[in-house]
């Protein structure tokens, strides 16, 4: 099933996407606005696509059955936790369809970003270190892996010769994904050859922040700078 699509359209030519996954419970208008808001502007590059999928709404164990959109089910929100492989594996097929609708527009993966704020930050490390690690990077926030998560497996049993960059931040204050939980991951990630940076956030409860937006911001650029031809046409 195609997921609903909030997004906002490069300025000028697109060469570039980056899709950004809301946490539990939210949507991809949500989460669109909740950036807006922090920025005080939309998040926005003339070259690059920013697509806020919305996932679907399907019954949410951690919430005593209630259905709830969530792009997968879980037992417990916890890092012992085991992962649904079954409700993992029909979040995957939405993801596949939303990075190949980037290719099939002439985006190849190599110019694809993909992030997200708590469980979105979990797809995203799922997106690219288990089904596809030619994306150009990945961001978590507030965000965690099960300590026996597919993606290390997947890591463990593949030669990489290039990972995504990871970008991870996380609340010091936060209680709902303790901060350790997100350490925890990017230690086990780096010790399976990926490269990238965890931020510890002061003042920071389970929530995005203006000044690590800021900083996804400007990274996101550095991993997807415009192409010469994108540059030609403002000449």
């Amino acid at each position: 099933m195609r997921p609903a699509l909030t997004t906002i359209n490069a300025t000028s030519k697109q060469s570039a996407s980056v899709i950004f996954f809301h946490g539990s419970g939210d949507t991809g208008p949500g989460i669109l606005e909740w950036v807006r808001f922090l920025l005080g502007r939309n998040l926005e590059y003339p070259h690059i696509k920013i697509v806020y999928p919305t996932a679907p709404m399907q019954k949410y164990t951690p919430l005593n059955g209630q259905e709830s959109n969530v792009w997968f089910d879980r037992r417990s929100v916890n890092i012992a936790a085991q992962e649904s492989k079954k409700s993992m594996s029909q979040c995957y097929e939405i993801v596949h369809q939303l990075i190949e609708e980037e290719v099939s527009a002439g985006i190849p993966t190599s110019r694809i970003i993909v992030g997200g704020f708590s469980m979105g930050g979990a797809i995203a490390l799922h997106t690219s270190y288990h089904l596809n690690a030619g994306l150009a990077g990945v961001f978590a926030h507030s965000s965690f892996l099960n300590r026996s998560s597919i993606v290390y497996e997947s890591l463990q049993s593949r030669s990489h010769h290039h990972l995504p960059e990871l970008r991870m931040f996380h609340g010091e204050g936060d209680t709902l994904v303790p901060l350790e939980w997100g350490l925890e991951t990017f230690k086990s990630l780096q010790m399976l050859g990926v490269n990238g940076t965890f931020q510890p956030m002061k003042n920071t409860l389970h929530e995005l922040k203006k000044s690590s937006l800021l900083d996804l911001e400007s990274w996101i650029l550095e991993k997807l700078p415009p192409l010469e031809n994108n540059v030609q046409n403002k000449l």
